[in-house]
């Protein structure tokens, strides 16, 4: 094996190691927050983001929190619609902000610390 085809498998190994934990992290925290079936749904929507991202899977300039940050948004819309659904007119505008919250809880969370130092 030539040094070129070491450093990109090298290189795709890091990046498939960095999408597994952000990818675990979100699920954990979307879990701990609003449940299983919901984590399940989130799972899907940041792989949903994975393949919309510009840059090619083997690029070595991946930004993974995008793609959490984007699932979240898609999570965030999600449970404000079931909210604005499940609730009365007058309780309505009180949901969305108890959501938003738990949203940016998972985003700062100590489980997203990691990937950012690495």
């Amino acid at each position: 094996m030539n040094t070129e085809q070491s450093f990109c498998n090298s290189t795709y190994e890091q990046q498939t190691h960095l999408a597994e934990r952000e990818l675990a992290a979100f699920i954990e925290a979307v879990k701990r927050l609003f449940g299983p079936e919901q984590a399940r749904l989130a799972a899907e929507d940041w792989l949903d983001e994975c393949d919309l991202m510009d840059s090619p899977p083997r690029s070595t300039g991946r930004d993974w929190r995008a793609v959490t940050v984007a699932a979240s948004a898609r999570l965030a819309k999600r449970l404000t619609a079931e909210a604005d659904y499940r609730t009365p007119l007058a309780a309505s505008a009180v949901a969305p902000v108890t959501i938003d919250a738990k949203v940016l809880a998972i985003l700062s969370s100590n489980c997203f610390a990691s990937a950012l130092l690495v």
